[in-house]
């Protein structure tokens, strides 16, 4: 058995208690979990979970922003500090292992005492090739490159997970820009589809907005279920044709394909 469990599907800037920014677990029936992302806010919705650090064996990473790796200075020390921790294993595409280290973490990890640091001190890593997979508990999850932000004029890695579930297949978009005619295939062979969702009254051109996905095919919107919205009143997504949005909290299973 697998479910996917949301400990939050807000947005960036999302303001906790009432949700938490997107970040999720997958778990399996040994009670194992892959945390999908790890946001600034991650104590706290683990927290609220009845989790903590103790609990996570393996993090994804999906691209660099802080909302999806603003938690892991918190998560390295508490792992390395706590006795009964072993290192978590860290899988993220080489395209982002030395930018995560010199451009996000080395400013509080690289010390410790008199002994300097790198990523390897804290974690197993796990360097994935671009539009390869890794396995965790017997299921290859790969990885789906996506749009969605540039810097100077650079694409930035950003990448979404795609894996199969007894005959599931699920697609979760982590961020990305309304790109139909880039990601059609997997709108096509996902049974399932967890898709990146702005609401906010603007549009930022780094997120896929409700406005745009409505716009989609009747048989794709059927698959998806919205996340990573902005606070505020939601569109009514069951009457548009999608399978709704995603609510802090909610767990999935994935084989029931629910």
């Amino acid at each position: 058995m697998k479910k996917l469990r949301f400990l939050g599907c807000g947005a960036a800037f999302t303001i906790a208690p009432d949700n938490y920014q997107s970040n999720m677990l997958l778990e399996d029936e040994e009670g194992q979990r892959l945390l999908i992302d790890c946001g600034t806010d991650v104590r706290w919705s683990l927290h609220e979970a009845g989790l903590s650090h103790r609990d996570i064996h393996d993090v994804y990473v999906s691209h660099l922003h802080s909302d999806h790796v603003g938690g892991l200075e918190w998560l390295a020390f508490s792992t390395l500090f706590d006795p009964e921790c072993v290192k978590p294993r860290l899988h993220i595409s080489t395209t982002m292992v030395e930018a995560l280290w010199d451009r996000v973490l080395s400013g509080g990890l690289r010390s410790i005492a008199s002994v300097e640091a790198s990523l390897t001190t804290y974690f197993e890593v796990n360097r994935v090739e671009k539009n390869h997979t890794f396995v965790w508990q017997g299921l290859e999850i790969g990885l789906v490159p996506t749009i969605h932000y540039h810097s100077n004029a650079v694409l930035m890695p950003t990448y979404g997970l795609f894996f199969s579930v007894d005959g599931t297949n699920v697609w979760i978009s982590a961020d990305t820009q309304f790109t139909p005619e880039v990601l059609a295939d997997y709108y096509k062979k996902s049974d399932l589809i967890f898709h990146d969702c702005e609401t906010s009254i603007t549009h930022t051109d780094v997120h896929a907005h409700y406005d745009e996905l409505v716009t989609l095919p009747d048989e794709i919107k059927a698959k998806m279920w919205l996340y990573h919205y902005n606070r505020g009143v939601l569109p009514d997504a069951g009457k548009d044709g999608f399978r709704g949005f995603v609510h802090k909290g909610d767990v999935f299973d994935l084989i029931k394909n629910r």
